[in-house]
This record gives C-alpha cells, sequence and structure tokens, in this order.
C-alpha cells in the first residue's frame, strides 16, 4: 500500500485541494522513518499509512490524517514538535502532542508502580485528552487496531498483555464512542490472542453451515423485498454477519441455561436501510405481516436512542414457521452513526453542517476531568469500567430530562448523578410514581423522582454496603465516602464504635481484644478500627466476616450434601474429642463465638458462648471447662427475634427474604403487645456469622421493623 491509495479514499470525501497536504506529510513520515523496520518484519511507514487509512474509513478532516502519518515522529524519530508546527500548523501538532503524551507515558510510569498503575494512568490520561479532542482518541484506537492487526510478531505474554489491554478498555471506549466498526474487530483481534483454542473452534463452527445460512438469508431476503415493494418501501436489504467474539459472548450466555450452539438464532440476521424515519416504521408493518414477531425481542431505538446517538429498530420473527431470523431497520444516516459512531458527526469535517445534538451525546466525556481530580488512578480506572465503559439505561427525571445510568444503577446513584447534594440528602425515591427501595434497579424509560431533606442532612454508611446494592457506580461510592472522609477523626470514631457494638449485639458475638481484631485489618490500634468503621472505609458485615471466618469450615467431598444440623463432635473439649456434648438451647452458640464448656451430671458437656448469663451467673465455676471449635458443618440453628409494628404481609415479606437468602426455616412462633407491636420469633439454620449479619440487615431495612438480633431461649443447662 502506498499514499496513493490513501489518496485515492480521501477523495471520496474531501476537497481535492488537500490531497497535496496529505502527501506532503507522507514524504515527511517517509524521510523521519527511513531505514526503520517493525517487529513484524515490515517497513515502518507502513504503520502510520494503516492508521490513517482507517481514519479515513471514519471520513475523519484533513488534520487528523495529516497526525496519522506523523504521530510516531516526535517520540521514535527525535523530530521535534516545533518543526512539525512550521511544515504543517498549530492544530496538526496538537494532535501529534496529544498522542505523543500517551506514548511516553508508557515507559515513564513503568517504573513507578507496574502494570496495573501504568494501565490505570494510560486511561485517564487517554479519556481526558477524549475530553479535549476526540481526534486523539480516534488516532489512537486507529494505532491499536492496526498494531492488534501484527500482535503476532510479538512475544507470547506481550501478546496476551496488549490484547487484554485491547478487551477491557480500547474495545468498550469504541464502543461508548459508537465506533461499531473498530468495537467488533479490536474484539474478534484479543479474543484471537486470549482464548486461541475456541477462537478456532468458533471459526469452524461458524464455517460448517455457512452455505446453508447464506442461502437462507438470500431466500428470506428476497422474499422480505417483495412484500417491501408492495408496501411501497423503497429498501435496501442484506445479511448481516454476527461476529466471533458476539457469538462466544452468547454462546457463555446459552451454555449456562443449558443451551448450545445450534441455538444462537441470531446468526441469521437482515439489515433493512430505507431514506426516511417513517419508512422504518412502514418496513416494520411490513415484515410483521409477512413473518410473526417475537414480541419481547422488539426494541425501538430510534425513539429510544442509545447514548452513542445509535438509532434503529429491532425485532426477531418467525420466518418458514420455526427459524428465528432478527431484522434491524434503519435510515442511511443511522447506519453511518451505528458503524462510526461520534466519528460521524465530528464537527470539525470539511464542508460539513455541525451537528446540534452531538455535543449532548457525549455529555459523558465532560464529566472525565472531574473525576480524574477527584480520584487516583485506580479509582479513576475502576469507575470508567463501571461507570462509563459498560452497558447503559436510560431514565428520566420528573422534567422528561434523559439521563443514562450504568446498566443496573440505583435511584441514589440517579440522585449523585444529577447532583451531589442532592444524593447527601435523599431520604427516598419514587419511580414511575411508585416509592422504591433505594437498591432499586432502574430500568429503561423509568421515571425517577428523588425525595430529599429540606435541610442539611449526611448520607448512611449503609449505603456502602456492599451486600445491600444501594449503589452501584463507582461515582457515587466516592461521594459517600468523601463525605465521611471530612468527618472529624473523633466523630468518625465515635461512629464506629457505635456501629460495631450494635453489629455485635445483634449477633449475639462478644471479642475479647478490640486491638487483636484492629490488626486483623492491619490497624495498629482500635481507634484506627473505629474510624474506618466511621467513615464507611470497611463496613459492620466486613467484621463479621473476618471474626468468624477463621472457623467456618466447609465440606468439600463432591457429592455429599453436608448435613443440616451443627454435630457434637464440632466441639473439641481440651483437645480430646468422643465426648459427649450438646449445645445450649439458652444461648445457642454458633461458630465464631466465643464458647466454654459446662460438665453436667449424667448428660455430658453442654457448650454455651462465654457471655450467656447462665455461664457468668454460675457459682460453681469448677464445673466449667474449656472447649474450642473443631471440625464445622455447613449450618447452625440459630433464633432471631424481630419486632415490628404489626401489619398485613409482614411474615410474608420477612419469610420471602430468608428464602432468598437460601436460609431455611425450622421454627416460628409469633407474640403480640397491646401496643400494636408484634414479636417474632424465627429458628433459622445459618451458615455462618457474616451469613447472619447480611440476613438481619436486609429485614431490618423491610418497612415497619423496629429492630431485629439474634435471641437467645431460655433452657436449662
Amino acid at each position: 500500500m502506498d499514499v496513493d491509495s490513501l489518496v485515492a479514499k480521501i477523495s471520496e470525501y474531501l476537497p481535492t485541494d488537500k490531497e497535496g497536504l496529505i502527501k506532503a506529510a507522507y514524504e515527511f513520515a517517509s524521510q523521519a522513518h527511513e531505514g526503520q523496520m517493525r517487529e513484524s518484519g515490515g517497513p515502518y511507514l507502513e504503520h502510520p499509512l494503516q492508521v490513517a487509512m482507517t481514519l479515513a474509513d471514519l471520513h475523519l478532516d484533513t488534520d487528523a490524517l495529516v497526525a496519522a502519518l506523523l504521530h510516531d515522529i516526535p517520540e521514535d524519530c527525535g523530530v521535534s514538535l516545533d518543526e512539525i508546527e512550521t511544515n504543517f500548523g498549530p492544530e496538526v501538532t496538537k494532535l501529534v502532542d496529544g498522542v505523543t503524551k500517551l506514548e511516553k507515558l508508557t515507559s515513564r510510569v513503568e517504573g513507578r508502580g507496574g502494570k496495573s498503575r501504568l494501565r490505570a494512568e494510560n486511561l485517564c490520561k487517554m479519556l481526558v485528552a477524549t475530553a479535549e479532542d476526540l481526534r486523539v482518541v480516534f488516532i489512537k484506537l486507529a494505532d491499536r487496531l492496526h498494531n492488534m492487526r501484527t500482535l503476532g510478531a510479538l512475544p507470547p505474554q506481550r501478546r496476551r498483555a496488549i490484547a487484554q489491554e485491547t478487551l477491557e478498555v480500547y474495545a468498550p471506549l469504541a464502543h461508548r464512542l459508537g465506533i461499531w466498526d473498530l468495537k467488533w474487530q479490536l474484539e474478534d483481534l484479543s479474543f484471537r490472542y486470549l482464548e486461541p483454542q475456541q477462537y478456532r473452534r468458533l471459526i469452524r463452527l461458524v464455517s460448517e453451515k455457512r452455505a446453508q445460512r447464506e442461502s437462507f438469508i438470500t431466500q428470506v431476503g428476497q422474499t422480505l423485498r417483495q412484500e417491501l415493494d408492495k408496501a411501497g418501501v423503497e429498501a435496501e436489504v442484506f445479511g448481516r454477519p454476527k461476529h466471533i467474539y458476539s457469538i462466544y459472548q452468547k454462546m457463555t450466555r446459552y451454555a449456562a441455561q443449558g443451551k448450545n450452539f445450534g441455538d444462537i438464532h441470531d446468526l441469521l440476521a437482515l439489515r433493512v436501510l430505507v431514506k426516511s424515519v417513517s419508512d422504518c416504521y412502514k418496513a416494520l408493518g411490513g415484515i410483521h405481516n409477512l413473518w410473526h414477531p417475537i414480541i419481547e425481542e422488539f426494541n425501538d431505538f430510534i425513539a429510544n436512542p442509545k447514548d452513542n446517538g445509535y438509532q434503529s429498530l429491532h425485532t426477531t420473527v418467525i420466518c418458514q414457521d420455526t427459524t428465528p431470523l432478527e431484522i434491524q431497520i434503519r435510515t442511511y444516516d443511522m447506519h453511518q452513526v451505528a458503524e462510526y459512531g461520534v466519528a460521524a458527526h465530528w464537527h470539525y469535517k470539511e464542508g460539513g453542517k455541525v451537528d446540534l445534538s452531538f455535543a449532548d451525546r457525549i455529555t459523558w466525556l465532560r464529566e472525565l476531568a472531574q473525576l480524574r481530580e477527584e480520584l487516583d488512578g485506580e479509582e479513576f480506572l475502576e469507575s470508567v469500567k463501571t461507570d462509563i465503559l459498560t452497558d447503559r439505561v436510560f431514565v428520566y427525571t420528573p422534567q422528561r430530562d434523559i439521563r443514562d445510568l450504568p446498566k443496573g444503577a440505583t435511584p441514589l446513584d440517579f440522585a449523585f448523578r444529577i447532583h451531589t447534594d442532592l444524593g447527601y440528602r435523599c431520604i427516598g425515591a419514587k419511580v414511575n410514581g411508585r416509592l422504591v427501595s433505594f437498591n432499586y434497579t432502574l430500568g429503561n424509560g423509568d421515571v425517577v423522582e428523588i425525595i430529599a431533606a429540606k435541610g442539611e442532612k449526611g448520607p448512611s454508611l449503609d449505603w456502602l454496603n456492599p451486600q445491600l446494592n444501594y449503589v452501584k457506580t463507582s461515582h457515587a461510592r466516592g461521594k459517600i465516602r468523601q463525605w465521611f472522609n471530612k468527618l472529624e477523626r473523633a466523630q468518625g470514631i465515635e461512629t464506629g464504635k457505635q456501629l460495631l457494638d450494635r453489629e455485635l449485639k445483634r449477633l449475639g458475638i462478644s471479642v475479647a481484644s478490640v486491638d487483636k481484631l484492629a490488626r486483623r485489618f492491619n490497624y495498629s490500634h482500635s481507634d484506627d478500627l473505629f474510624a474506618a468503621l466511621g467513615r464507611g472505609n470497611i463496613s459492620p458485615s466486613q467484621v463479621a466476616l473476618k471474626l468468624s471466618a477463621d472457623l467456618e469450615l466447609v465440606d468439600k467431598a463432591v457429592g455429599i450434601s453436608p448435613p443440616r444440623k451443627v454435630s457434637p463432635s464440632s466441639v473439641k473439649v481440651l483437645g480430646v474429642g468422643d465426648l459427649l456434648t450438646r449445645l445450649a438451647g439458652c444461648c445457642h452458640p454458633l461458630p465464631g463465638d466465643e464458647i466454654i464448656g459446662y460438665i453436667t451430671q449424667g448428660r455430658g458437656i453442654t457448650v454455651h458462648r462465654k457471655d450467656c448469663p447462665n455461664i457468668i451467673n454460675e457459682v460453681e465455676k469448677e464445673r466449667l471447662i474449656n472447649v474450642s471449635w473443631g471440625d464445622v458443618e455447613q449450618v447452625y440453628p440459630v433464633t432471631v427475634k424481630i419486632d415490628a409494628w404489626d401489619r398485613v404481609g409482614l411474615v410474608r415479606d420477612i419469610s420471602a427474604i430468608i428464602s432468598e437468602e437460601g436460609v431455611n426455616i425450622t421454627a416460628a412462633n409469633v407474640s403480640d403487645h397491646d401496643d400494636n407491636v408484634t414479636s417474632l420469633y424465627f429458628t433459622l439454620e445459618i451458615k455462618s456469622a457474616a451469613h447472619l449479619s447480611k440476613l438481619l440487615s436486609r429485614i431490618h431495612l423491610l418497612w415497619n421493623v423496629i429492630n431485629v438480633a439474634r435471641e437467645g431461649e431460655p433452657d436449662a443447662k
């Protein structure tokens, strides 16, 4: 390939007077890279030329194409930016400088913190550069695409590292920018090097029935054209190929459902291109008149575009009685956006009209600079992955303004997305006019209204509890942590003490030394642990997990179902086995509790918690004996007391949560009081103290529940 091929391609959309500048940039690059070879063995000049060709496919402007040809010169050839500016102007120099900074970052950061730090810093710089000038990232994506095409020349370890980064960062970024043509190529190439056996297997599976599928697509395509002609819709109909990595993703999902490759119906797909939006809906009517639609697989992305600007009608129909067929319907303009994303709207294009909706479609980019200032490199990387490079849902404010959020986002995520202060003052939420819990998962089209306190209010530490799923986005978590980090240390310590005390009491766990517990969390003093709890850096449930982790042993024998009760052999008496033991009914000791044995007359040894009132008040101390937990089986009986205002459906709601947590109820009792308060006692089979902590937290959030805690029932020793 030479510069003539590039000039021929750009002549399709750029004025002819720009060809001279492109040729001049090529000659400049040719002289600078003279004698240089790539690791793949070819001349180095082939790389910038291929990068420029990719950008020409995206119909990028002249400055971007010139910068693509020159992008490696400052770093690899010792040519100064001043010389580039003298020859090609400040705009080109700015783009070359932006790309060069990304390249320089690799060697500079490697000496400061390893690969994870490098990837985080690289992504930070790249995305901030994206917010400043999208063309810098267009060049970087095209650069990565050509590097992936020639990746086979590198050693295996480097191939895997580059492919992994491409799949985690560059392909999702191309998707977020809506550049489908780059996204699928980056994904397929990454998959080829990360999973070579799976890649070859899928290539073989797809090839085996290619002729049969192509014959089917030709036949149904002709039938559809005839139907659209009858409806007066001028349309172009053609088959849509399914790419290897997307097939692999679908196979992985299907395998979890017991399905196989033959069940993937959207390997068969048609695309219909028409001239207008009204023709899209006319074509849809014709298709549904011809074939029976699968209603649940219809999506209208024209009325509800994706945040990257993508628009189409998606429908799946049943052809020839049994064969599912996916069909996408869009205008030619929509097709341009679907293939090239924001590049199709790029406002620097010569001779083009400014797309007034362009800025709205990339509002997420403007948030990047703010995120970068608030978070360190690793936090920024995690935030970008969870908040930006993920699938999105589109929800509305009560004023019908649309907001996009990561899939799985909650009302609290929405509140913090609107404004940090609104998140802090949030006390409730309505979705589509109905009150919902904070861990409600938002869906496309939901109208979300945040109920805020009138005065100043801070967030709850429970919002940071990962088991409660109150927030999905790193942005919201970061804002909540910021609030707690601003609290005075003394207040944080006091808050942490209260949280830990409440959790231990609720679980019925005692701790002999908080300092010792603090050291297990790598804190030198108990106050540091309390402060971390008070700031929300760790949660009370994490403490419960740590307390019981060393003592929770699970039977790993394959095919053997563990017993449903605590075995007497779970307790060791002075290191001696085979002694008659039983668990006290008064305090129901749970693995993770500190325990002691009581020698009974004729009934062996009864095991109590050390803080059991019966043990504390025992007069005959000589009858107490040291015991410890030995091999622990899977579940243990625990009695839980729930105090709540009586209402219809209370027991049903509590039972539903217990069932969702996979907990078995072995006994239940209800005790009513005169003040309309009821006490419910459930005996449950619990796996661990951490398991109990999560269950009690969820029950406590139920409407009308006053208190929930582990309970000891009076019983003789």
